[in-house]
């Protein structure tokens, strides 16, 4: 009996401890980005348009932001990093081109991995690629006009 209400007070000390809540600091010299918009949306273009749009952001920290990497959700979508830290302060750049050769409706996003504040950065890009409008080729008449 000794044992087994041993175990349950070491159970529950066990449970309560991993309940505690989980604190996190933020270091207030950290970059942090500022971008002018997390969304672009290339409204409807025509297919085999230039797909290369920019996200501009501002790095309103106290230190230098770097970006260590940016992923896209596919590969129909290639995003272009800054080089060099942004200074505080500094404007930068995202440059994301999106291939517009398949027609119809899409919505990507693209990942900012970084040394900021928020160290996973998400924005999107969207909009509809028309298919090309086909020329109308009228027959030619069988019959003569005399």
């Amino acid at each position: 009996m000794k044992k087994i209400a041993l175990l349950l007070f070491i159970g529950f000390i066990t449970l309560s401890v991993n309940a505690q809540e989980k604190t996190t600091t933020v270091d207030s010299n950290a970059p942090a980005f500022e971008f002018e918009a997390d969304v672009i949306d290339y409204g409807t273009i025509q297919q085999n348009a230039d797909g290369l749009r920019v996200f501009k952001f501002k790095n309103v920290g106290k230190s230098p932001l770097v970006i260590e990497r940016i992923q896209s959700t596919c590969g129909c979508t290639v995003p272009k990093k800054p080089e060099g830290p942004i200074m505080p302060g500094a404007t930068g750049e995202i440059e994301v081109k999106y291939n517009t050769h398949t027609p119809g409706g899409f919505s990507k996003a693209i990942t900012v991995y970084s040394n900021a504040s928020e160290p996973a950065k998400m924005l999107r890009i969207k909009g509809i690629v028309l298919k090309p409008e086909s020329e109308v080729v009228k027959p030619k008449s069988s019959v003569s006009s005399k």
